[in-house]
């Protein structure tokens, strides 16, 4: 018989993971976090990749989320999804293609009809825009497929839902069905995807009056942790889901504020690897990596290069005084400026440098040019419109000094 040792137990040191194991599961929620903030959503079988890691990391993910933002994470056998809710709702935020409320009014119209569907089942471009018709009519919203235009906008929905591959045509083409070709009829198939688009509201959809309405965080109670973590969701949604925030935005909560600055730059910077930099007018965050997820600024459209270089002349224009046209700053470093001043800076620019402009820009007239121009200042956040006619360029916009050529600039 043996005998029964009696000694120490055997202690087992737990496995810690090394500095570059810790690296790399960062870097691979950076991805992710990245690829759910600026996609619809993750398809697996498209990018098993991502899908993947976002199922490995989906509970720091979903807290971080949660936490932060109130958005909520979705993951089952499909797709990866985050429900984002903008707090201010911008036109660029909508599908570029679109040209008009109908689009939407169509595209939306299109997920009512698949909700009968199931994946992979097949159906009848005519039988769609047929339902479609019917009950438009039956709510009062009256379309008729013998407009022209009307048609356009019903082939422009079915090619977003395509594009996100809501649906996907088996034979023919909506472009045809739209011409009235002959044999213009499209078959389609339904992927699982089309009731992932739109959007849960909390109460029903008619109650909103305005659009503001539909991006207000509704408060739980009056207790500070809830009045808190409404202020929190609406902190990290702006900064996540807008280009430029300005400090000013949050003058009716400047206390809560001032004191989650740091705190709101080392959390951008942890999950997303933003660089967030303080300045007199606001925080400002970079991407100091370029990613196939995100659009940054300056895009990649010549109108960045052109915006860069009007701010640039402006701030010239502000900072020497020895000039024909002398512009003040306001105290908080803005500038009040008319169409038609930009207008002439565009004329000055082009006789400095119309070579190196692409050829839609060298004949395009300069009031149109300045309208352009405009626009997309207003899109990044660095400008808005008042009302007697002026742009308010905010002090963001004066952070630019660009040139053409391959000269380094001098801090």
């Amino acid at each position: 018989m043996e005998k029964i040792r009696v000694g120490k137990l055997q202690r087992y040191k737990r496995r810690r993971p090394n500095l570059s194991e810790e690296s790399e599961r960062a870097g691979k929620a950076t991805v992710c976090m990245k690829a759910l903030l600026n996609r619809p959503w993750i398809e697996k079988e498209k990018d098993p990749q991502v899908y993947y890691w976002i199922k490995e990391q989906s509970e720091r993910i979903r807290e971080w989320f949660m936490y932060h933002t109130g958005f909520s994470l979705t993951i089952n056998r499909k797709l990866a999804k985050l429900d984002k809710v903008p707090v201010v709702a911008f036109p660029w935020m909508g599908f570029q293609e679109f040209r008009g409320p109908l689009d939407y009014a169509l595209f939306t119209y299109s997920l009512w009809y698949l909700e009968s569907k199931t994946e992979g089942e097949q159906f009848l471009l005519t039988n769609l825009v047929k339902e479609i018709r019917a009950y438009m009519n039956e709510q009062e919203m009256g379309i008729d497929w013998q407009n022209y235009f009307q048609r356009l906008a019903m082939a422009r929905a079915l090619k977003k839902l395509k594009n996100m591959n809501i649906i996907q045509a088996v034979d023919g083409k909506e472009a045809d069905w739209a011409d009235r070709q002959v044999g213009n009829d499209v078959l389609y198939e339904c992927s699982a995807y089309s009731r992932y688009v739109l959007r849960n509201f909390p109460r029903d959809l008619t109650s909103y009056e305005t659009m503001e309405e539909m991006g207000k965080i509704p408060a739980a109670g009056d207790e500070q942790e809830e009045m808190n973590q409404v202020r929190r969701y609406r902190l990290y949604r702006r900064y996540l889901l807008e280009p430029v925030i300005l400090d000013k935005v949050w003058k009716d909560d400047p206390l809560y504020f001032h004191g989650q600055k740091n705190y709101l730059i080392r959390q951008l910077k942890l999950m997303f690897g933003w660089e967030g930099s303080k300045y007199r007018e606001g925080i400002l965050f970079f991407e100091p990596e370029i990613g196939a997820d995100s659009e940054l600024f300056p895009a990649l459209s010549s109108l960045s290069d052109l915006s860069m270089l009007v701010c640039a002349a402006i701030r010239h224009r502000v900072s020497n005084p020895n000039q024909e046209i002398k512009i003040e700053p306001e105290l908080d470093g803005s500038v009040w400026i008319t169409k038609s001043e930009i207008d002439r800076i565009l004329i000055q620019l082009k006789g400095d440098y119309e070579k190196y402009w692409i050829s839609d820009h060298r004949k395009i007239q300069s009031a149109a040019l300045a309208d352009l121009v405009c626009e997309h200042l207003l899109e990044w956040g660095f400008a808005q419109w008042e009302e007697r006619g002026f742009l308010v360029l905010n002090a963001a916009a004066g952070r630019w000094q660009v040139q053409y050529g391959a000269t380094e600039l001098d801090e």
